[in-house]
This record gives structure tokens, sequence and C-alpha cells, in this order.
């Protein structure tokens, strides 16, 4: 059924309709007036060239404090559920694409409290360890390591719970069932969690005395969190913060989400060449049953997670993908070539990666909010 889709911040299930979702969620869609105003600060990037990074809230207004000589902070995060993935480090590369144009500084959020709260068998050692290994993946992509704050919940809560409050008591009880489906079932800390995870948000206002602008770069599935921040911030004083919305990174299977819950169809950052080869080789493709028939009819890029995989991350050169695209629909090209140069990619990328994962466990305490050692 059209429309038949769920995503929240804890579930992605169904076809996705990005357009609806967008319109659902009141966000809005990045059209080419706002591509050609970020471009005069830099060439866009390939997530914005291709739609991945497709509708936003109040970019204009990040744009227009900037362009006022007001720099804004970016704010993003990742609850701390397992080891790192690339549908994780997706929007963490164009976080870092955005700090680099704009040089600024970067609010990094780990929520271990929420994924302790709302995993039954997670505890708080797990969550904090997830957190570290997380991190590392994050500081191996090259953010600016003076300019980048790692913010842990449990270590940071006496400067996150103040603000927390403020923005808690705003939020009542309706509001949270019906933004998030809560029920007589949810536990009293999955409720507030919310205000912890918006206190980042206004962190930087804080600390400066005066509102700075705040930019969130994330997945749309992450709104609802930060729809009920923006209602209050301005009963509270502060800028509502804005956000840029990216779709999900699709999983090997075909569906529109990598999980962690099938390791199968997820690329972790840890996997080594040879489970890489074993899941890209049972990847879901747009080919046809057999050889022949797929060099007579060609294949169907739009459904193939290979050719998604291309489009999403590792292609980044546009008349490439297009050749790739061409040769895919003519037959020009079988599932097992793609697969085969898909793999390569992967495994050449998180070589480097691992390589800097391990260099950046030197900097990981350096780069913590008010100094808490792991």
């Amino acid at each position: 059924m059209a429309g038949d889709f769920k995503v929240t911040p804890w579930e992605v299930t169904g076809d996705i309709d990005y357009d609806l979702l967008a319109e659902r969620f009141g966000t809005t869609p990045i059209d080419d007036k706002l591509m050609m105003r970020m471009k005069r600060h830099g060439e866009p990037h390939m997530m914005l060239r291709r739609g991945i990074f497709y509708s936003h809230r109040d970019m204009n207004i990040i744009l227009d404090e900037y362009e006022k000589g007001n720099k804004f902070v970016l704010y993003t995060g990742r609850g701390p559920s397992g080891h790192t993935h690339l549908g994780h480090i997706m929007p963490w590369m164009f976080n870092k694409w955005m700090q680099d144009v704009f040089s600024v500084d970067m609010l990094f959020q780990f929520t271990d409290d929420e994924k302790f709260l709302f995993k039954q068998d997670a505890t708080l050692q797990d969550t904090r360890k997830m957190a570290y290994e997380n991190a590392l993946d994050m500081i191996a992509l090259g953010f600016d390591t003076k300019r980048t704050k790692i913010i842990l919940d449990t270590e940071n809560v006496r400067t996150l719970y103040p603000i927390a409050l403020k923005v808690a008591k705003k939020i009542n009880l309706s509001t949270a069932k019906a933004v998030f489906g809560f029920d007589n079932t949810t536990n009293i800390g999955s409720l507030f969690y919310t205000a912890m995870q918006a206190a980042p948000a206004f962190l930087a206002s804080e600390e400066a005395g005066h509102n700075v602008p705040c930019l969130i770069p994330c997945g749309i599935d992450q709104d609802p969190h930060f729809r009920a921040c923006r209602d209050v911030a301005q009963s509270l004083g502060y800028m509502k913060p804005c956000q840029i919305y990216c779709k999900m990174f699709p999983g090997l299977g075909g569906a529109d989400k990598m999980s962690s819950s099938d390791p199968m169809s997820t690329i972790y950052t840890t996997d080594n060449a040879k489970e890489v080869k074993k899941k890209v080789g049972k990847a879901f493709t747009g080919g046809c049953v057999s050889v022949d028939e797929q060099r007579e009819k060609g294949g169907n890029p739009e459904v193939c997670a290979v050719f998604k995989y291309n489009y999403y991350l590792f292609e980044n050169d546009d008349a490439k993908l297009n050749e790739l695209t061409a040769r895919c629909r003519s037959g020009g090209i079988l599932c097992g070539e793609c697969k085969a140069a898909l793999t390569e990619k992967i495994n050449v990328f998180l070589e480097k990666h691992q390589e800097k994962r391990e260099k950046a466990k030197d900097v990981i305490n350096d780069m913590t909010y008010e100094g808490f050692r792991w």
C-alpha cells in the first residue's frame, strides 16, 4: 500500500516514500535556489548533488547568520548500540564536509543513556564501550581535532542536565506520546531522554551567553526529537536549532535502511576483506536470472543494492556513475562484475579507515567535552 511505512528514531520499516515523509514531518525540500546559495561557499557535496541530503528546517537562517559573520555550531551524534556501519558514517562524512567548508565547531553526542534505556539487555558498561568504539570511527573520518568535541551523556550530565530540565519542563506527556508513540509500557527514562538529546543544540548558546545558531545534519528518522526541541526553544530564550536531513543508507539485502540486526546486509567498519566479499557477494541486485537474459534485457540499477552503494558513498564522479547506469541498463555489465568492483572499493576504503581508526586512540581523550577520560 502506498505510504505504508514507518520512520521513528528507533524503527524504520517499509518502502519509504521520502517526499511523503518530508510532507508528513513538515520539512522543506532542498531546492535549486538553496543549492545555488550553498554553492557560494563551496562546491556542493555529492550527497547534496544527488538528493541524499534532501530536506531541511531553516537552512536559510543558518546561511543568513553565517553571511552576517555569525558562525554556527554543528551538532550530530550516535546512539552507541553496536559497531559502526556504513549507514552511520554516511551523514558523518557530510558533517565533516560542512565543518571544512564553513570552518565551524562541532559537537558530537554519544547517547549511552538512550541505548541503555531503549535496549532491554544493554548495560551502561556496554553502551559506554560501544561509544568509545564508535568515537574512533568518527575521528578516523578526519574531523578537526581542535574544533570537534565528543559528548558522552553519562559523563557530561552535570552540564547537560540543567538544560535538559528546562526542555523537559516544557514538553508534556501528550506531546511525547503523539510525537514518539510512547504508551503505558514505556519506561519513564525514555520519556525524559529526548530532553537530553535537545541539550547540545543549546549548549553553545549557554556557553557564549548569547544565542549561537545550531545546525544538525543527520538522518530524517531523528526529526521527531528535534521537532519537540524546536517547539520549546523560543519559550526558553533560545534560537530554534536548524536541521538538514538525509535519506537512510540502504542495506545489502535491498531494504531502505542498513540494519545492525541483520549483519549479512550490513558492512561494519571493523569488517575484514573476506567478510566484505561474502556480504557483497550475497547482495540484492537488479539483474536477470541468467547471463544471456541480462545481456539482452539489461539490469535495473534503481532497485540494486550494489548500485545504491556506489550512488550513496563509493562513486563520487557523476560521469562515471552515469556510465555505470547506462552499462547496467544495456546489459554491458553483469552483476558479478559490479559486485567485484564494489568489494574492491569498500575494502580499499576500510583498509585506510581502520589504520586511521587505530591512530584515533592517540587523540580521543583530547577531544572529549570538559576533558573526561575514557
